[in-house]
């Protein structure tokens, strides 16, 4: 290809030996390799964690980065909220979508893109890596480039820990490799996928949530600490030994052995004469330390997950309307994190290779796009009941917008699609409503030709015919009238007042499905005389 290995999309050169050796092996930086976190939590006070904070701000991101490290190593609430915000992005569906109005070429790379990100066996790994930003700020990943034949693809990404970088003196939004100079290395162009989390706005150094949670972090460790000091202290009973006037070093010092260690040992001895009394434990209550404890750790909760029902449950105003409500915070959480995860992926690993590898390049903004699904999908049962009846009042709706609502990706070519049962066994299986048809269509041919019959008889024994039809009619009903007149008449008599006999008639559920059918019958009969009348001319 022309373009390549000469200018990336912003103008940077390229060549391949910066692509097959990562920057991280330079001899400048193998430093970075020897060095180990100063755990700066050890210790920590609110006027250090106030440097802290105040050195990266002006670009020293080391203490930072290593006190987030410590707070997530240390605190187990706080580890256990932020794996549940970093493992909801795991596991969802993601592709790769080609610009918009693309041609073929545009759609056949987009294929091959789809392909190799599918047989990426670190991606999963990657974005979980990326994910680290949400605490730090940042995630830095280091891209180890293989040519495989004429196609370069990436053969692993490496995390690199966020105290090997540090902000430069003139832009505190661009990240540097500390190389020991003042303004740092420059990241190698195509050679990392460096993610910024914006879960606030601000400079690089002040986006992660570690300066959020630094306080809580800092407030609950007093308590923790002040909570230990006051069961070592209050907790348990004091034991008081006493001696009589007049005893020796020797005996003093066998009685205060006894009460340091009786305590643990359950028993002792201590010579005659002398006491060990247990004292009750000075008042006081742990309930103030809890409630410091608890308090910041639902802070934290919330900086994290938007909320604290998610998290934990006080038995007060933990009901599930409101958990409900708390959860989607999360989901909007989730769908934020997803979209920046895919923003950095499409700039810094898929155009990379679509630059690389694809043949329909023209320009970054004709770039396809790697992108999360996110939507939800709809109910099939309440869709399938309500779009039929917007259909038949006339709204054009789409095929694939439906599809894309219920998540039913389109079916190709040469794939296999379901078919209703009926359809499928139409020719198989006798549908019960045909038989019902063939008898009706049997019933109209019999009443025809007696109608035929008729009419070649004179007009007179035409209406003997007719006569005897309708006696034959009033025969049939006659018992069916009797029954309704047997009946109401019983309901009549059985009535104490007319407002009585209303109750009962309101009541009263006469079934018409006999007569509906002898009167069916005749008036089959009546409509085929007519029309044969008139097809006779008569």
């Amino acid at each position: 290809m022309a373009h390549l290995f000469q200018y990336d999309a912003q103008g940077n050169r390229l060549n391949s030996h910066s692509l097959k050796s990562p920057q991280t092996d330079d001899a400048k930086l193998g430093h970075l390799n020897k060095h180990y976190a100063g755990h700066p939590s050890r210790g920590l006070t609110p006027s250090k964690l106030a440097l802290i904070l105040r050195r990266a701000e002006e670009g020293d991101l080391i203490a930072q980065c290593e006190l987030a490290e410590d707070m997530e190593e240390k605190d187990g609430h706080l580890f256990a909220e932020l794996q549940k915000r970093r493992l909801c992005l795991q596991g969802v569906d993601w592709q790769i979508k080609p610009p918009r109005n693309a041609s073929a070429a545009e759609l056949k790379d987009t294929e091959m893109l789809q392909e190799h990100f599918e047989d990426m066996t670190f991606l999963d790994e990657l974005i979980f890596d990326m994910s680290d930003s949400i605490l730090k700020g940042f995630s830095n990943n280091e891209i180890n480039w293989s040519q495989q034949e004429k196609i370069w693809l990436p053969e692993k990404v490496e995390f690199k820990d966020p105290s090997w970088f540090q902000i430069h003196p003139d832009n505190r939004n661009e990240l540097r490799l500390r190389d020991n100079s003042v303004n740092g290395a420059e990241l190698q162009t195509f050679g990392w996928v460096k993610h910024v989390h914006k879960t606030k706005s601000g400079y690089i150094s002040r986006n992660g949530l570690a300066r959020v949670l630094a306080w809580p972090y800092i407030f609950k460790n007093y308590s923790v600490r002040d909570l230990a000091e006051f069961l070592e202290i209050y907790g348990l009973p004091l034991r008081l030994g006493k001696y009589p006037s007049g005893a020796s070093d020797t005996e003093k010092r066998t009685l205060l052995r006894a009460v340091m260690s009786i305590g643990h040992n359950a028993g002792g001895i201590i010579p005659k004469g002398m006491e060990i009394d247990f004292q009750e434990a000075a008042k006081g209550t742990q309930a103030p330390f809890e409630f410091m404890m608890t308090h910041m750790e639902k802070t934290m909760s919330k900086a994290i997950l938007g909320g604290t029902l998610t998290s934990q449950a006080d038995g007060k105003s933990s009901t599930n309307a409101l958990g409900n409500v708390h959860n989607e915070v999360r989901q909007e959480l989730r769908d934020s994190d997803l979209k920046q995860l895919a923003n950095t992926l499409t700039r810094d690993l898929l155009f990379p290779m679509y630059y690389m590898n694809g043949k329909s390049y023209q320009n970054p903004n004709r770039s396809p796009r790697f992108e999360f699904d996110i939507t939800e999908p709809e109910d099939i049962k309440s869709f399938s009941e309500s779009l039929p009846k917007l259909v038949d009042l006339g709204m054009r709706v789409s095929v694939e917008w439906a599809q894309d609502k219920l998540q039913i990706p389109i079916a190709k070519d040469d794939e296999e699609i379901l078919k209703s049962v009926s359809v499928a066994t139409q020719n198989s299986q006798t549908d019960p409503q045909d038989d019902e048809i063939k008898e009706q269509v049997s019933l109209r041919k019999k009443a025809i030709n007696k109608i035929a019959v008729l009419k070649a008889k004179s007009t007179h024994a035409a209406i003997d015919e007719v006569d005897k039809l309708s006696e034959q009619l009033s025969n049939n009903m006659s018992p069916i009238l009797k029954g309704f007149t047997d009946e109401i008449e019983s309901i009549v008599n059985s009535a104490d007042s007319l407002e009585d006999l209303q109750t009962l008639l309101a009541k009263t559920d006469l079934s018409i499905d006999e007569a509906s059918e002898v009167m069916q019958q005749a008036l089959v009969v009546a409509e085929l005389g007519g029309e044969y009348d008139v097809s006779e001319g008569s």
